[in-house]
């Protein structure tokens, strides 16, 4: 082994680490291989950037904007609910006629679009039948893998494994060369999930509102039985007379208020802006063990006083206002974003603009240019913060402007801990303080010193003086809490809490949601929407509490309760798909030909041979554009740039291996190890290889890394390489095994409600089934023997 191949290895196999354990982004991982083989030699600086302009590499975005084309005009959703209805009561004739048509759509577009796109008609179709969405999801996502077999451009590994032969001076597949071994696997994957798979689905209770919208059994499947119960506001309450968004009930008490009784009247779904009155019944969704930590809070009450600034803020510690630039590198950005008190050492109290100031949910609020931040910090770290380019102006804030700008004396206040306090001894965050209080710590003065600025994990200690900064009606809104009572009886069930006017439904995050790994909190979900979210389901666990502070992830299906009017509000943005088609973004059906024809047009001159895909495909995609069928924005929003990037920095990877010697050293030991046993052994070890390593590997890479592989091993072998790279082709894109093998699979988990199992024990059998199609149709259409 030269140390060449060696270093190959070694950064294919840090490679495979990280593509599987995700660490990192997937296309971090393969822009780091890209930049770590042009540091080492092992390519050169131009052959590692040839990824970004291969023919693949272009194919592939200009498919997912011919897609995005389709997908705007209606043409999926046209062809889906028409021929949907052909099935009538006949449960095998359904799941058929959804996988042939997800199929066939799959043919000529993205895999997960055709999912996403039929996703909300198979959900209307199970509440206008009554069926369970577990009977119907997963042979929809199957049904798109399968049909993506069908063409050279159905699937990324299609498109990336023609590109390679032909890279390698060997003749590419065309369009229609995947069609025969593609077809023999759909039709017969269609009939086996028709009379077999389906049975072996989990089967799920399902009802019908009056409204026509499917409402499921939602209590039971997100596991909500327990987490409704109702409060009576008293009729001296503090809290009456004030806003849903004044109280605070959310973020203090960790609660949703899901509807308000009263003797005239029940409010459904009530809004942030809605008043409670005296006497009012609140049907919540939460914890009662929250109201009883409330109790708690009584003896720290009486221990709240009025304190001066001064008497706070020493020479060591000063507040400043600094003001953004209009150009400021700040600007667009949240303080959580900026890891603002990590990054520049200071706290800020409030923002001033024009004609407000903003002291609550700072760190979630969007800074604008020309803001005034009121800052709290070391004088060392204000002096540094001035200095930074992006702040205009840094001044020190005099009394006058603290006092009647900022009213700070009338905001600060001093809590001590008493020595049998519950809060003793737990660190601010476990305390909740700020979120009960509605209050921040500034400093903590422990005897004879202070703690200043402290972080969310420092340890109260009995006796300890936190200055706090909040309103102090806030202590009213705590004490109307404390008088909040349990109100006996049965709670209203879920399908007593919807109207023509009020609803629930499933959402989940679109392909191309943005706001992955973004918090509830962070979004203001409520506030922006409207919409109440009272449970996520994820790979197969409920979460139905501490719902504001989950990082949302692809896959995640949302329960969501209020207005129908907002549902398909949020129906409108790209981030989410709702799942009933009434709440869908209205596409263009007037462009449904033109997009019709555009996609026609674009694959007639390759099939006659005449121009090569990659240009057919851009020139359609720019075509798509130019009549309309969808804008630019679109476009760029329906590329899957997480694919891009990943093929992109993983191309020169597969050169390093072929040009270093590695690949045909791990033939070699490919060879040695099965060749013996005869081509058919080493198509078969080839097929058990990829099937097991799409669970944890990206299709895209996974084809990359193995091709340099699997054309030295032919050969050595001394046998046509087509059959084998047509073998690879389909089992890397037949990705049934788990939720987490294809996109397509994750899309439909939620909505579904399967477990890990369930793809397991179907899509496993169905793995098989294709297994045993390839090994027995592939050598019939590509030979892996050499003729005498």
């Amino acid at each position: 082994m030269t140390p060449q191949i060696a270093l190959a290895l070694f950064i294919l196999g840090a490679a495979v680490l990280f593509l599987v354990t995700e660490w990192i982004p997937m296309e971090v991982v393969a822009l780091l291989v890209l930049g770590s083989l042009a540091v080492t030699g092992l390519v050169s600086p131009a052959d590692a950037l040839k990824g970004f302009s291969n023919p693949a590499v272009v194919t592939v975005w200009a498919v997912f904007i011919l897609s995005g084309g389709l997908t705007r005009s209606g043409v999926g959703n046209i062809i889906g609910n028409r021929v949907v209805k052909l099935a009538g009561g006949n449960d095998s004739l359904l799941v058929m006629i959804i996988m042939v048509v997800a199929g066939l759509l799959s043919a000529f577009m993205n895999n997960v679009a055709v999912a996403a796109l039929m996703l909300p008609v198979v959900m209307d179709i199970c509440g206008s039948t009554e069926r369970s969405p577990s009977a119907l999801l997963m042979p929809l996502a199957y049904g798109s893998l399968l049909g993506g077999l069908l063409t050279q451009i159905g699937t990324p590994p299609n498109i990336l494994v023609s590109a390679l032969l032909q890279e390698n001076h060997l003749k590419p597949f065309g369009l229609f060369d995947y069609t025969p071994v593609g077809s023999f696997i759909f039709v017969i994957g269609v009939l086996f999930m028709t009379f077999v798979g389906r049975r072996l689905l989990p089967k799920t209770n399902f009802l019908n509102d009056t409204s026509g919208i499917l409402e499921s059994n939602f209590d039971s499947q997100y596991r909500m039985e327990d987490c409704f119960f109702q409060l009576r506001v008293p009729l001296t309450s503090p809290l009456a007379g004030k806003t849903l968004s004044e109280t605070r009930m959310g973020t203090a008490l960790g609660i949703d208020v899901i509807a308000i009784r009263r003797a005239s009247r029940s409010l459904l779904a009530p809004g942030s802006e809605d008043r409670l009155d005296g006497g009012d019944i609140l049907v919540v969704k939460g914890h009662p063990e929250r109201l009883n930590d409330l109790r708690l809070w009584e003896a720290l009450i009486g221990q709240i006083e009025s304190i001066s600034w001064e008497a706070v803020f020493s020479k060591e510690i000063q507040l400043a206002e600094v003001t953004l630039k209009p150009d400021s590198f700040i600007r667009g950005n949240t303080l959580n974003e900026m890891d603002f008190r990590n990054r520049f050492g200071a706290m800020v109290l409030a923002v001033r603009c024009e004609k407000s100031i903003r002291r609550a949910n700072l760190q979630d609020d969007v800074l604008r240019s020309e803001d005034r931040l009121l800052v709290q910090g070391s004088r060392l770290a204000i002096q540094d913060l001035c200095g930074e380019r992006g702040f205009l102006a840094c001044e020190e804030v005099g009394p006058k402007t603290l006092n009647e700008v900022y009213q700070l004396n009338e905001r600060l206040m001093r809590l001590t801990i008493p020595l049998q306090s519950p809060v003793g001894n737990k660190t601010l965050k476990e305390s909740r303080i700020a979120e009960v209080l509605g209050m921040r710590v500034l400093c903590i003065i422990r005897g004879d010193g202070v703690v200043r600025m402290p972080h969310a994990h420092e340890i109260l200690l009995p006796g300890d003086q936190l200055v706090i900064e909040g309103r102090m009606d806030a202590l009213d809104t705590l004490r109307g809490f404390e008088a909040l009572k349990g109100e006996g009886g049965a709670v209203p069930d879920l399908k007593r809490l919807v109207s023509d006017q009020v609803g629930m439904v499933e959402t989940i995050l679109s392909p191309h949601a943005i706001i992955v790994g973004k918090t509830l909190r962070h979004l203001h979900f409520r506030d922006k929407y409207g919409l109440n979210v009272l449970a996520i389901l994820r790979r197969g666990k409920a979460y139905v509490t501490n719902l504001r502070d989950m990082a949302l992830d692809f896959g995640d299906a949302l329960l969501l309760y209020g207005p129908r009017e907002k549902l398909k509000v949020l129906g409108q943005e790209n981030d989410f798909i709702v799942l009933t088609q009434s709440a869908q973004e209205t596409p263009r059906r007037e462009k449904a030909p033109v997009s019709s024809i555009l996609m026609v047009a674009t694959f007639v001159p390759v099939i006659l041979g005449w121009i090569p895909i990659y240009i057919a495909t851009v020139i359609g995609a720019a075509l798509m554009v130019l009549f309309r069928c969808l804008t630019m924005e679109e476009a760029y929003r329906a590329i899957e740039w997480k694919a891009v990037f990943l093929i992109a920095g993983m191309f020169p990877l597969g050169t390093a291996l072929d040009q270093s010697g590695a690949a045909k050293f791990l033939a070699e030991g490919v060879v040695v190890a099965v060749g013996p046993y005869g081509p058919t052994a080493v198509l078969l070890a080839l097929l058990v290889l990829t099937f097991m390593a799409t669970c944890v590997i990206p299709t895209a890479a996974l084809v990359l890394l193995l091709a340099p592989i699997i054309l030295n091993t032919s050969q050595q072998l001394g046998v046509p390489p087509y059959g084998f790279m047509m073998a690879m082709a389909m089992a890397a894109s037949a990705s049934f095994m788990t939720p987490i093998s294809h996109p397509a699979n994750l899309l439909v988990m939620g909505p579904g409600g399967y477990r890990f199992k369930d793809y397991m024990k179907v899509g496993g059998l169905l793995t098989l089934v294709v297994l045993m199609i390839i090994m027995v149709v592939v050598p019939l259409f590509w030979p892996i023997t050499l003729h005498p």
